[in-house]
């Protein structure tokens, strides 16, 4: 498995995942990603009101604390977004599979980062 690419110190440390945690942390590092952040937790909040569940809210968390976690190390972030055009023009095989591996392990690193927060 490769080494996702880190580079350096993050922009931020990891945030709780709370909404008032992630929400900071988004308008700190992603700005532009703000109105989609209040969209996702609008309809989460809804989805599980009326299923009477916090799953749709823990979806959230854990979808917006992988997202802070690429996008705090501006050198993963810029990795992901290379290897997604990447994987997206591919022609051949061996090209999509070496994408998408390292995708895998950005996410998969990501992913980690969140639950331990």
């Amino acid at each position: 498995m490769s080494e996702p690419v880190v580079g350096g110190t993050p922009l931020i440390p990891m945030p709780a995942l709370t909404p008032a945690a992630l929400r900071v942390a988004v308008a700190q590092i992603a700005p532009a990603h703000r109105p989609a952040f209040v969209e996702h937790l609008d309809r989460a909040a809804e989805q599980s009101a009326q299923q009477s569940t916090i799953a749709p809210l823990r979806a959230f968390l854990q979808w917006w604390g992988e997202f802070v976690a690429v996008q705090r190390h501006p050198a993963r972030a810029a990795r992901l977004r290379e290897l997604e055009a990447v994987a997206a023009e591919a022609d051949d095989r061996e090209a999509l599979d070496a994408a998408v591996t390292e995708i895998h392990d950005i996410l998969a690193a990501a992913r980690r980062e969140a639950a331990a927060s």
